[in-house]
């Protein structure tokens, strides 16, 4: 069940929140270190990380799903966030230089839907991000958080739905290794958490991180066709030519 975005927004609003926002940012910026000219587009809920990207992306856009609902962002500025369905986005084709999926592929109907959507608004040589809940982590295990609600992902769920939207996933990473809880010792431990969990603890973490490119379609070559093999014409033997001996 996806949750609203009320809901997204309070607990971004909450200090759990904003650590989790502190450590995925630092991740993606990681990945892209350089988006300047760029067109980025958050899907899911992913407003909350697209900020760390205004400084040199060209556009930012963030499209929320029809089961989540939109509010206006960013806030104090023109408006860049839209309501759209899963499969079906207000862009061209190759519209988009980066994705950012985020609150997206656990609550959606068809998670396929939304990655072979993704690959028609990105452009040759494109990237996307999924920031999805791990199925081994706490966090997945909690619903006082929006990464416990919907279906989580092992890593190789995550890895056969990539391939099948054609993307090939490239780079791996975790996050969020601290416990889900509000207390003033987990928040405060947050980051060390952090530091030590990507040693130690790495198949439960909170979420998976993983950054996929754009896979060309081949096309298939038609098969040459096969020359029909013709007979020799078969000539009558001259009159009066010896029989065959036996």
């Amino acid at each position: 069940m996806a949750l609203d975005v009320v809901d997204l927004r309070e607990f971004y609003a909450r200090p759990l929140g904003e650590i989790a926002r502190r450590v995925l940012r630092a991740k993606l910026r990681a990945r892209w270190p350089d988006l300047r000219g760029q067109r980025v587009l958050g899907i899911g809920y992913a407003a909350p990380y697209l900020g760390v990207f205004r400084d040199d992306a060209e556009r930012l856009l963030a499209f929320c799903p029809a089961q989540t609902g939109v509010a206006a962002w960013p806030e104090g500025r023109p408006n860049a966030a839209a309501l759209v369905d899963d499969g079906m986005w207000p862009l061209p084709d190759a519209a988009a230089d980066r994705i950012v999926a985020a609150h997206a592929l656990e609550t959606s109907e068809s998670a396929v839907e939304v990655l072979r959507e993704a690959w028609r608004c990105l452009a040759p040589g494109g990237r996307l991000i999924v920031i999805a809940p791990n199925r081994r982590g706490a966090w997945a295990q909690s619903d006082a958080t929006p990464f416990g609600h919907g279906r989580p992902f092992s890593r190789s769920q995550l890895n056969e739905l990539l391939r099948e939207a054609l993307f090939a996933p490239e780079g791996w990473g975790e996050a969020l290794f601290m416990p889900p809880l509000e207390g003033r010792l987990a928040l405060r431990s947050a980051l060390a958490f952090e530091r030590i969990g990507a040693r130690l603890w790495g198949p439960f973490a909170g979420v998976h991180v993983v950054e996929a490119s754009k896979q060309a379609m081949r096309a298939i070559p038609a098969r040459p066709s096969r020359k029909a093999r013709v007979a020799p014409a078969l000539r009558p033997a001259p009159v009066g030519a010896p029989a065959p001996q036996i």
